[in-house]
């Protein structure tokens, strides 16, 4: 079992930036913080954001940035941020992030509350 850590139980780290409501399991923010030391960068942190794209109509981006933007939401948890696009926000308003690392899978996961359907890849959806 994971535990997701919701925005009521965090603030965003600059009163200037929204917060949004996108989750982060603890899995996912050990690998983010493992994948920041090996990086040696204390300045980057975790974007999630929704694109045109795929067979289904959108696609996740989930890569490490040194910018916040304006109009950017930003949550920090217990040291990792994670920043969203205004765009991106209602797309991804309940979404967790998790990151398994298992047999049959490893890598960081999205389940999105907000997603209709997926292609049959699950790359995009809509």
């Amino acid at each position: 079992m994971t535990e997701t850590v919701s925005v009521a139980d965090t603030a965003p780290t600059d009163t200037a930036h929204a917060a949004h409501g996108v989750g982060l399991t603890e899995a996912a923010a050990l690998k983010v913080r493992s994948l920041l030391t090996q990086e040696g960068r204390e300045d980057l942190r975790l974007r999630v954001a929704v694109q045109p794209g795929g067979c289904s109509g959108l696609v996740y981006q989930l890569y490490f940035d040194e910018r916040v933007l304006d109009g950017d939401a930003l949550v920090d948890f217990d040291g990792v941020e994670v920043v969203v696009d205004k765009m991106s926000v209602p797309y991804l308003d309940g979404a967790s992030i998790n990151f398994e690392d298992t047999i049959e899978k490893q890598g960081f996961t999205i389940d999105n509350p907000n997603a209709g359907g997926s292609c049959a890849c699950g790359d995009s959806f809509h």
